[in-house]
């Protein structure tokens, strides 16, 4: 009786867990795979990988879910079109803030939408002050000390642009949520691929099709769209808009530690730093819990 009696008490628990281990594999997923896409920036340029990582990722999407063959409504095509369309945008605006900045100084700044999405939904003081202590750690991880450190300004529009789409896709994702996941993701990486393959193809012309790079642009689309995204749907179902945008806060962190450890993109002192801000809202936004009574 109780071995019976903990089996099905974990059950549930195992349960609440899985949204929140899927959104830490897709992070850590997302990091190291952007970290291969940007070496392929010398090679056929940032929208070249992002071709490479939207293009296939839909490809082995389609493949792997099959979309056609499960009904879908004229309003859930068109929910996970909008959120295919701002996928598109946030990833090809992402790679080019890329070309210029930091791997984790990029997802710093593109964080101000998901982080714009939680301060929208808080409706607790203890939301709020979760939210603050992200944006203090991801204060800390912008370089304001000194001209050394400066950023270029194109690179930073960019990130914000990222950050924008980012912050709509959050909304949209939940939005299509009744959509189901392999589908959804599947469609909406699909009509992601519409919007920026072209413009990739466009500029890298010929050199998308060397064997050598193909491989290394399936391995990006693999890990840093197919299985993020895939996973990331999975969480936005069970985890609250306010929540997701802080905990998605670990973002710049896990890629400030990529970015080192594959690039050689190594961040300040007082940079890293920030990553103990950051974790603390996180894990504080999951203690608190939703604040619904």
């Amino acid at each position: 009786m109780t071995t019976i009696s903990a089996q099905s008490s974990s059950t549930p628990s195992l349960a609440a867990a899985t949204p929140y281990l899927a959104l830490a594999c897709s992070i850590t997923s997302f990091c190291v795979g952007t970290s291969f896409g940007k070496q392929l920036f010398p090679l056929v340029g940032a929208p070249g990988a992002v071709a490479y990582r939207v293009g296939f990722s839909a490809l082995l999407l389609v493949l792997a879910f099959r979309p056609w063959r499960q009904p879908i409504t004229r309003d859930g095509l068109l929910a996970v079109m909008r959120y295919g369309a701002v996928l598109g945008l946030m990833n090809l605006c992402f790679y080019m803030a890329l070309r210029t900045i930091p791997l984790g100084l990029a997802i710093a700044i593109e964080f101000l939408g998901p982080l714009t999405v939680s301060l929208i939904h808080s409706r607790r003081p203890a939301h709020y002050a979760m939210v603050a202590l992200a944006a203090a750690g991801l204060a800390l991880l912008l370089p304001w000390q000194g001209a050394s450190h400066a950023l270029d300004p194109v690179g930073v529009l960019f990130g914000l642009g990222a950050g924008l789409f980012w912050g709509l896709y959050i909304i949209f994702g939940k939005r299509a949520a009744h959509v189901p996941s392999g589908q959804a993701v599947s469609l909406g990486m699909s009509t992601a691929a519409l919007i920026v393959v072209p413009i990739g193809v466009v500029d890298a012309g010929s050199a998308l099709l060397s064997p050598a790079l193909v491989g290394m642009g399936l391995a990006t689309a693999l890990l840093s769209s197919s299985i993020p995204y895939t996973l990331e749907m999975v969480a936005l179902k069970s985890i609250p808009a306010n929540r997701f945008g802080v905990l998605m806060s670990v973002e710049p962190a896990v890629g400030a530690l990529a970015g080192a450890l594959l690039l050689g993109e190594h961040l300040a002192g007082l940079q890293w730093l920030a990553v103990a801000l950051v974790i603390a809202a996180s894990v504080g936004s999951v203690v608190m819990g939703d604040g619904k009574h």
